[in-house]
């Protein structure tokens, strides 16, 4: 299939999923709802139930349920991009984003905000700073010793992860155990439940020029996949080139843990499934699994949702559903690896 027309069908299907994804929840709604609300927001057409009919579906579609639906494909396709960029940075298919430590320092800055913000905005810019400030923490550990630059990286983001994971627990034995406890290990565990329009408008600008980024470089990870020397035998600038990517990687990464806390496996599976697909070319590869990603983890929200009475923390169920999954695909992923 012609990567043209695999992209567009895969778009339309995101698409589908998403209009399904406004019928599906507690109160139960139809696809003729949607389209009563679309006609009397947008064209005024008339002709169905009353105004209080109409203010009820506007709450559930617009302030419920949409913000959650995008949040999810929007999650979903910034940690699939950023896991296949680092991957491809880093030759190895074994890479997530929270490889320079930014899922341990978005985490911990996370729990500090819960135990002295005010605001839900307030823990959530908590968070982004820190998972920064963890990957520069990991930079800078790196510049410290001299050997092979990518695998300086790993090291640095291996001490930076487990300083930022033990700073956590700190932070967890002070925090009081009745209120600010479990709302640090609910957040950690991943979900969408306190998604709204303003984090919304909040974050899906940046996240969507992280990934502009991403995309507009994506000629710049193939040639940094063949290896550095190949790279700079092209003319390229390796360590430029690779501190861009990685800053809107992270930044990426960063976003979505202060969106919605840690959901695991989406930056670490979903690149494989888009490479056995189309290949190892991000050019490719990458709008690829940002389609994929965003209707994966659309849903697994679903699921979330609707199989249980309560809801199911997202990230839970990304780990279930990813860890079993990842062992299968394993060993296919390696034929389109190079």
């Amino acid at each position: 299939m012609r990567p043209a027309v695999l992209i567009s069908s895969l778009g339309a299907l995101l698409g589908v999923a998403a209009l399904i994804s406004l019928t599906l929840g507690r109160y139960p709604t139809t696809l003729s709802d949607i389209l009563y609300f679309a006609g009397e927001r947008f064209f005024r057409q008339g002709g169905g139930p009353g105004g209080q009919r109409l203010q009820m579906l506007g709450n559930i579609f617009v302030d419920i349920r949409l913000p959650r639906i995008v949040a999810a494909m929007l999650i979903g396709s910034s940690l699939s991009v950023s896991g296949a960029a680092f991957q491809a940075m880093f030759i190895n298919p074994l890479v997530s984003p929270g490889l320079l430590g930014v899922l341990a320092g978005a985490s911990f800055g996370a729990a500090v905000g819960i135990i002295f913000a005010k605001t839900w905005l307030a823990v959530q810019m908590s968070a982004f700073a820190c998972g920064l400030l963890a990957v520069l923490a990991a930079v800078g550990l790196a510049s410290l010793y001299r050997g092979e630059r990518l695998l300086m990286l790993i090291l640095g983001g291996v001490i930076s992860g487990a300083l930022f994971t033990s700073l956590l627990m700190v932070v967890e034995y002070v925090a009081d155990p009745y209120k600010q406890l479990p709302a640090i290990i609910y957040w950690l565990m991943g979900g969408l439940s306190l998604i709204d329009k303003e984090t919304i408008g909040a974050m899906s600008i940046p996240l969507l020029l992280g990934m502009g980024v991403l995309f507009s470089m994506a000629t710049y990870l193939n040639v940094l996949s063949m290896g550095d020397e190949e790279a700079r035998s092209l003319g390229v600038n390796v360590k430029a080139v690779r501190l861009l990517l990685i800053s809107a990687a992270t930044m990426v990464s960063a976003l979505t843990v202060a969106m919605a806390g840690i959901i695991g496996w989406v930056g670490l599976v979903i690149p494989h499934i888009a490479r056995m697909i189309v290949g190892p070319d991000n050019r490719i590869l990458l709008p690829t699994a940002a389609l994929i990603g965003a209707f994966y983890l659309l849903t697994v929200d679903g699921m979330a949702r609707l199989l249980f009475r309560a809801e199911v923390p997202l990230g839970i169920l990304t780990s279930l559903v990813g860890i079993p999954f990842f062992v299968l695909v394993l060993r296919k992923a390696k034929k389109g690896w190079h």
